[in-house]
Order: structure tokens, then C-alpha cells, then sequence
């Protein structure tokens, strides 16, 4: 599904000139769960942003589902990011004062569903990530971390995208709401999604079954991980 080819990543030119990447090559195949684990200033943000299809690499190979990233234009490059990924970021990134549902149904804006079966799949994906049906029209200012995480995940399942790409998603939560949303991601992964998980932390990385640890813009190790048996529990 993934393959990275000596992916280079460079800011800046002449005296200036930082690597945020070098040689980074590895691949990942559809249904994996993988983490991708490092400090601050590792790389790992640049490379999120790449996979992502973000930000192109400034030399090496990129590819999603057979399509070489990099030689993409912008137009296809959204095309590919609302098709093929669904994002799940460390601020959830949800409107404030929009409900829970029109937030989920909020990539579905430009497609051609009518309105009944926008809302339709939204309430799908919210069962699907855990959250109760009470909920569907509180605002999501009005829910706790992990609730509007939840809502997060559903929204980027909405599009059923071939990866769902996770950017530190635990980072605002407390430890016992950290660990419902990876038991969450377990489950999608379970489930048959491929899911990767950008994080500093290692108790969270450990629920990956694969573990990239990059360091100075280099892999540093790739491993496979066997994680911990965990009851799956979505009640917060």
C-alpha cells in the first residue's frame, strides 16, 4: 500500500541547509498498524506531513495505491488526500460550536451524496468509533477530550479511506482516556484498517504490531511489536 524509496527531506539551501530526512525507506502493507515513534526534531512531523501527502520530499519515492505522490499535481493531491486518508490530529481540529454530526459529515460537503445520506454515513461512523447516539447533537464544545476524539476518528472513517494516519492523537488526553482511544484504534485496525500512528511515546506506540523508530531524520530501527492483550472499552 506504502512504499518510501530514500525519501530526502531538505529546508533551507547553501550554509543554511537542514536534513530533515534522509534516505528514509520502508513500506507498509494494507491492514498494518504501525507506529512511528521519535523525539523532537526527529523527523517525524516531516515525514507525517509527507505520507500525509502534505508536503512532497525533496528527492526519493513516495507512493499510495500505486500513485507516485511526488509527481502528483495539487488538484490530485487533495483528490488523494479525501479519498485515501483519513487525518486524526492532536488538537481533534472539530468546529466548536457545530454538532457532533455536521462536524463528521463536514468532508462529505463537496461530494454528491444527498443530505440524508450524508448524515446517514456520519451516524454510521460515529456508532462505528464508539460514541453514543445521545450525543449526535450536542455541540463539540460540550464533550470531553476523548468523546471529541472519538468524533475525530468517525469523521475520518466517513470518507472510508485506504489509511487512517493518527498525529499524536493522544497528546491532550489524560492516561486512562489516552488508553480508550488506542483501544479504539485497535479496534479499527482489527477491523481490517490500516492505521499510522506518528507519536513520542512509547506506551502508546506499544499497541502497534510494527514500530519505526527514526532519529535524526533517519530510521534507526523498524521492528515488529507484539502487543499487549487489552480489553476494548468504549465507555468514557
Amino acid at each position: 500500500m506504502i512504499e518510501c524509496k530514500n525519501l530526502t527531506k531538505i529546508y533551507g539551501s547553501g550554509d543554511t541547509k537542514t536534513y530533515a530526512l534522509r534516505d528514509v525507506s520502508f513500506s507498509i502493507k494494507k491492514g498494518e498498524f504501525v507506529s512511528i515513534i521519535g523525539p523532537s526534531g526527529s523527523g517525524k512531523s516531516t515525514l507525517m506531513h509527507i505520507l500525509g501527502a502534505l508536503d512532497t520530499p525533496t528527492n526519493g519515492e513516495y507512493s499510495l495505491d500505486g500513485h507516485e505522490v511526488s509527481a502528483l499535481e495539487d488538484d490530485e493531491l487533495s483528490d488523494l488526500r479525501r479519498n485515501k486518508i483519513g487525518f486524526i490530529f492532536q488538537s481533534f481540529n472539530l468546529l466548536p460550536r457545530t454538532t457532533v454530526l455536521r462536524n463528521v459529515m463536514l468532508p462529505l460537503l463537496y461530494s454528491d451524496l444527498s443530505s440524508t445520506e450524508r448524515e446517514k454515513r456520519a451516524r454510521e461512523c460515529l456508532k462505528y468509533a464508539g460514541m453514543e447516539e445521545k450525543l449526535f447533537q450536542n455541540l463539540s464544545n460540550q464533550l470531553s477530550g476523548g468523546q471529541m476524539q472519538r468524533v475525530a476518528i468517525a469523521r475520518a472513517l466517513i470518507n472510508n479511506p485506504s489509511i487512517i494516519l493518527a498525529d499524536e492523537p493522544t497528546g491532550n488526553l489524560d492516561t486512562k482516556t489516552s488508553h480508550l482511544v488506542m483501544d479504539a484504534l485497535q479496534e479499527l485496525n482489527q477491523k481490517g484498517h490500516t492505521i499510522i500512528l506518528i507519536t513520542h511515546e512509547m506506551d502508546v506506540a506499544d499497541y502497534a504490531n510494527r514500530i519505526i523508530h527514526i532519529r535524526d531524520g533517519m530510521v534507526e530501527k523498524d521492528v515488529v511489536n507484539n502487543p499487549h492483550d487489552r480489553s476494548i472499552n468504549f465507555t468514557f
